[in-house]
């Protein structure tokens, strides 16, 4: 009976410590990177309040990487590293360095994701690591196709600020689940020159009026026309299949402040992390 009974002990133990591991790794933090800076846009707000905005909402600590250049050639010390991201689980790019055109600088930070790491990308990452002729559809594989190929989605350019009707095409998607169509305020509506490998999870409607020169006064009898685009999808990227998901959506503070555009956001991090359920519940202890 004695030789039975050890076994049995070992079992209940090992039982035990598999359990307790499992619940520390689902109740263990996101280790969560911001990285924010470039042109044209408020980051020096906006990074504080995507951190607070996630940490109040998240069982999560956010790191930062923030560069106050407010050129279209911002870079950032931690790409500098091979294994820049390997302390975070995730990565949301909130970057906007259109004339960073360098290869070897781009291949580090894709090298990353290539490898596993999730990422979360918003507004002007779209525009961001681009080069050669960007503004035409580019070819799978080509030289300058490569961030494109990681967002899963090529966009080139934006109409004039004004309130954008957003509708979840995909309400059933695990990020998109339980989330309500909404219209913001003034907002960026950017295009879609061609959807790669992406998949779209909402669309933006956008009345556009024509652009008025400075210091003219628009013509009241003019008609604005309305634009459609793809404004939140989701991609998986390279051969380990890395979650990525990625919105236009995210220009003025007001909307990244909007506790709506903040679900979103922080839906999209659990979903990337493995720590939203195929029903849009999240893990237990992923949530506060």
């Amino acid at each position: 009976m004695k030789k039975l009974i050890a076994p049995l002990l070992l079992v209940a133990v090992a039982a035990g410590l598999y359990i307790a591991q499992a619940a520390d790794a689902v109740t263990k933090p996101l280790r969560v990177l911001i990285v924010a800076g470039g042109c044209c846009h408020d980051y020096e707000k906006q990074q504080a309040i995507l951190k607070e905005g996630i940490e109040s909402r998240l069982n999560a600590v956010v790191d930062v990487a923030f560069n106050p250049d407010k050129t279209t050639k911002a870079t950032f010390e931690i790409y500098k590293a091979k294994d820049w991201a390997k302390d975070f689980d995730v990565i949301i790019h909130d970057e906007c360095s259109a004339d960073i055109t360098d290869p070897t600088y781009v291949g580090n930070i894709l090298a990353a994701h290539k490898s596993g790491v999730p990422a979360v990308n918003l507004h002007c990452a779209m525009h961001s690591y681009r080069w050669g002729n960007y503004r035409e559809a580019v070819k799978v594989g080509a030289d300058n196709a490569g961030w494109f190929e990681f967002l899963g989605l090529q966009s080139t350019g934006h109409g004039p600020q004004s309130p954008i009707d957003i509708t979840f095409t995909d309400a059933g998607h695990p990020i998109t689940k339980g989330l309500e169509n909404w219209t913001t305020l003034n907002e960026e509506l950017y295009n879609n020159i061609q959807i790669l490998t992406g998949k779209p999870l909402a669309s933006g409607k956008q009345i556009q009026m024509p652009r008025v020169k400075k210091g003219e006064k628009a013509d009241p009898e003019v008609k604005g026309t309305e634009a459609n685009a793809v404004v939140a999808w989701t991609n998986e990227y390279g051969d380990k299949k890395t979650r990525v998901f990625s919105t236009t959506i995210g220009h003025n503070n007001d909307t990244v402040a909007d506790a709506r555009y903040l679900s979103l956001i922080t839906r999209a991090l659990l979903w990337t992390t493995g720590r939203l359920g195929e029903d849009g519940t999240p893990v237990a202890g992923a949530v506060k």
